[in-house]
């Protein structure tokens, strides 16, 4: 396993992280508990190092998964292993909620120190609340008794914004982006990315593959772009290695959910080298991202100028998920995002201010009550 000094600190974190999100649970999979405590020993004996818990979707699900973390840390020395905890931004109420959502997680855990605190999905709209309730000031309390090690957050916005969230503290660590080789220029994007690392930031990603919708069930068109590019790799191995090219890139949380998938995300690790992709396979990359971008069904570019909602809908991120669901053939992954994330499109009043701050002038209550239709089966 290859491992990356974390800037500002004293970590060295595995290339590959594994994120708790991932894993399967009774009901999700066939997966047993015993089975997912091996899967999780088995990539911690190999040398990953970096355990993320997730953002806290589905409060039962992360419970349990820590539970078996638990068990499977029992064979495994602590010394070396660097946990993340993140506190969700959408649930956060009042200032109290910071200490709520995060001892929760440190008992679950049965730690008393989390080495990182993110918080999560931070965007123009939640971040100015979280600021009101002196978050950051929390944040120093709860570094100075010891309950976290470093502060850093998840991010899911535009650029303009990140520079602001940036710059407000001079403590950041991580910085925690989604990104795979259809993100590119998805907010914040590569530039995006590109300055929070030159700001310092160590930066971590999720979901390289996509929710696995770059890995499984890719349409012939795509998989004839991978098969006939250099290289024997499969989708998943194909997709990781653009996200390890990326030489700003500390860790990439790993989709794992069996072993087979563990083997696959530790062998393209072991052999990754920034900056080795030839221009051939870079075209293929872009060719393949066109594709899935013709396919859109809203013409939105979640520049937020439409928000905030008075109800509250997050109109940008409910269209990239019903996007999403048709570019690549898969209602089912997307309505488990939108339910996870909690989204309420019949709260919808019609009142049409949304439509009139769009740029671009869409027909968002016509294209929202698409995506309703569609996403809250």
């Amino acid at each position: 396993m290859k491992y990356r000094l974390l800037e500002n600190t004293d970590y060295e974190a595995s290339i590959l992280g594994l994120s708790a999100a991932s894993l399967p649970v009774p009901g999700d999979s066939e997966i047993s508990d015993n089975q997912l405590v091996d899967l999780i020993q088995y990539c911690l004996e190999i040398g990953v190092n970096y355990i993320d818990l997730g953002y806290p979707y589905r409060p039962e699900k992360q419970k349990y998964l820590s539970g078996i973390i638990n068990q499977a840390l029992k064979s495994i020395p602590r010394d070396n292993l660097i946990i993340t905890v993140t506190i969700p931004s959408y649930a956060i109420k009042t200032a109290g909620d910071f200490d709520r959502f995060l001892n929760r997680q440190l008992e679950w855990l049965s730690i008393e120190r989390a080495d990182f605190c993110l918080l999560g999905m931070l965007n123009r709209d939640n971040w100015p609340a979280l600021m009101e309730l002196q978050v950051l000031d929390w944040a120093e309390k709860a570094r100075q008794d010891g309950r976290i090690g470093h502060l850093g957050f998840s991010y899911h916005d535009h650029f303009q914004v990140l520079k602001k969230i940036i710059t407000a503290y001079d403590k950041w660590i991580i910085g925690q982006f989604q990104y795979s080789y259809v993100d590119e220029e998805h907010d914040p994007g590569s530039s995006g990315i590109k300055y929070a690392r030159d700001r310092g930031l160590n930066i971590v990603i999720s979901e390289p593959l996509h929710r696995k919708r770059l890995s499984n069930n890719l349409p012939s068109e795509v998989l004839n772009i991978i098969n006939s590019s250099p290289g024997n790799y499969s989708p998943a191995g194909w997709a990781l290695r653009w996200v390890w090219d990326h030489p700003e890139v500390a860790v990439v949380l790993g989709e794992i959910a069996s072993m087979d998938n563990a083997e696959e995300h530790i062998n393209t690790a072991n052999f990754v080298k920034p900056g080795s992709l030839s221009i051939k396979e870079l075209i293929a990359y872009g060719k393949i991202n066109d594709y899935y971008q013709a396919k859109k069904i809203v013409p939105c570019p979640s520049c937020r100028a439409c928000m905030p909602c008075p109800e509250g809908i997050d109109v940008p991120r409910i269209f990239e998920i019903y996007n999403d669901a048709e570019i690549y053939s898969n209602y089912q992954t997307a309505r488990e995002i939108y339910a996870e994330e909690n989204h309420k499109i019949e709260r919808c009043t019609e009142c049409g201010s949304c439509e009139k701050s769009c740029a671009k002038r869409l027909n968002i209550i016509d294209y929202l009550k698409e995506a309703q239709k569609a996403l809250s089966q």
